[in-house]
């Protein structure tokens, strides 16, 4: 009875060919579920920084809310609640303020 638990069945040699295509085919999914979607949220988010204006308002990455006074080329400044200014990097900008008001 042993003998027969632990007998095998002899083992076919498998075609390598059916591993390199599934291989090939998650590579494929990853690419377009994963790389593709965030390539085109980080193209949008850098036309998005690259068109902000003068009295716009906006939230940095913090979660900050503020309007925007003055626009250098790497910085912004920004004006807060209670007349406070914040000198921010551009690259600090989430998205504009109407944008989430609008979802």
């Amino acid at each position: 009875m042993y003998n027969l638990i632990l007998m095998e069945a002899p083992q076919g040699e498998s075609n390598p060919m059916g591993t390199f295509i599934m291989l090939g085919l998650i590579m494929i999914v990853f690419y377009l579920f994963m790389i593709r979607p965030q390539m085109k949220k980080s193209k949008d988010q850098k036309k998005f920084r690259e068109g902000i204006k003068k009295g716009e308002k906006i939230v940095t990455i913090g979660g900050i809310h503020g309007k925007i006074a003055e626009i250098k080329d790497a910085t912004v400044l920004i004006d807060v609640e209670g007349g406070n200014r914040l000198k921010i990097e551009k690259s600090a900008i989430s998205l504009e303020s109407s944008a989430t008001l609008n979802k």
